[in-house]
């Protein structure tokens, strides 16, 4: 499928050499202003070419609003956003079009449509997040409207950790990285990667700050859930934490939960999340990324007639895919959470607010 959401519904479309990429939102509230210059600030904190850590691939990124809003205002009818591509090198992947690298979605894309698109990677490439985040732009306008705020940072390249956390250094430096002093370490340590021609896998943390209790749904619409799925949408993603996550394990019940008083929530190890609904905590959901397998290392590997070949990807690539992927898992908790807004609006807007309302824990 190639659309995401029950009431606010996002499709993207397009290739990563195609003539363009782009999506259509469907179900997104009239009244929000919108205008090509909105799109700007997110998109070129994604983009790539704009520093030497990622790929030397440069794009405008110019958003096209071709329809849905009017006068600089959405109008409740579908929103077709389009961004063209401009910066292709098609040539780069001549020599692997009938070969299955590994570690990629070649062999996949092969074997359930067969005919796969070999270009940059065709439509499994992470230029199709291009437009998850230009549809986020939109739910996160409307989410600041009703006080929620979504922000994102790096927190682990390879056996890299922060040694302090400050959300003031993230916008920063080029890695989203919540420690400043440690930057020059990173760039000496990507440096090195790229030298040798390998990669590193990353852990990319998005949170929500002002969400409600109540979004979310208890059994099969479950926020949690459904946050789980849209991050294991991102390519190169494989696995997802809510909360304190795997960690849960090696914890007791009494360290687990989350102990609730009239004055706030002692703590928050549910990641804001109980039963599938919120609780009105700070969200938090982790992300883990792999190794990009996009190499100039030779490796053994088969093509489409079965033959044994050498391969060697050549092409423009990031030593590390989470170094960007920060905005990107903003932007699916964003979009998670204005569908799951308006769902709750629609079944439950007359309820309204319930006592007890327990504040959140202090530190998130």
């Amino acid at each position: 499928m190639n659309t995401f959401g029950h009431l606010f519904r996002v499709t993207t479309f397009g290739e990563s050499h195609g003539p363009a990429i782009g999506c259509v939102i469907d179900g997104c509230p009239p009244g929000i202003a919108l205008a090509p210059e909105d799109f700007v600030h997110d998109l070129a904190r994604r983009a790539t070419g704009k520093t030497r850590h990622t790929s030397a691939r440069r794009e405008a990124d110019q958003v096209e609003i071709l329809s849905g809003v009017y006068e600089g205002v959405t109008t409740g009818t579908p929103i077709a956003l389009l961004v063209r591509n401009t910066d292709q090198r098609s040539k780069d992947y001549n020599a692997i079009a009938r070969q299955f690298r590994p570690g990629h979605a070649d062999y996949a894309y092969w074997q359930k449509y067969g005919i796969r698109d070999p270009r940059g990677g065709g439509r499994s490439s992470a230029r199709e997040t291009t437009m998850r985040v230009a549809a986020a732009v939109v739910a996160k306008k409307w989410l600041a409207r009703r006080g929620v705020t979504v922000r994102g940072c790096l927190v682990q390249i390879g056996d890299v950790v922060p040694r302090s956390h400050d959300w003031n250094a993230v916008e920063g430096n080029p890695f989203f990285w919540p420690c400043a002093e440690q930057v020059p370490e990173l760039e000496a340590y990507m440096d090195a990667l790229r030298k040798s021609g390998d990669s590193v896998g990353a852990k990319v943390v998005a949170v929500a700050d002002g969400v409600p209790p109540g979004w979310g749904e208890p059994v099969y619409g479950k926020l949690d859930g459904e946050l789980a799925a849209a991050m294991m949408s991102i390519n190169a993603v494989k696995g997802v934490e809510i909360g304190d996550g795997f960690a849960s394990v090696a914890q007791k019940g009494t360290e687990h939960r989350d102990v609730m008083t009239p004055d706030g929530f002692a703590s928050n190890h549910a990641g804001g999340v109980l039963g599938g609904i919120s609780t009105g905590q700070q969200v938090v959901v982790s992300v883990a990324f792999k190794p990009t397998s996009s190499l100039r290392l030779p490796v053994e590997g088969v093509d489409v007639d079965g033959h044994v070949v050498d391969i060697i990807t050549t092409g423009r690539h990031d030593p590390c895919v989470g170094i960007r992927a920060t905005p990107i898992c903003e932007a699916m908790l964003a979009l998670v959470l204005m569908d799951q807004a308006l769902r709750h609006r629609a079944q439950c807007g007359d309820v309204g607010e319930v006592a007890p309302r327990i504040p959140a824990a202090r530190d998130g």
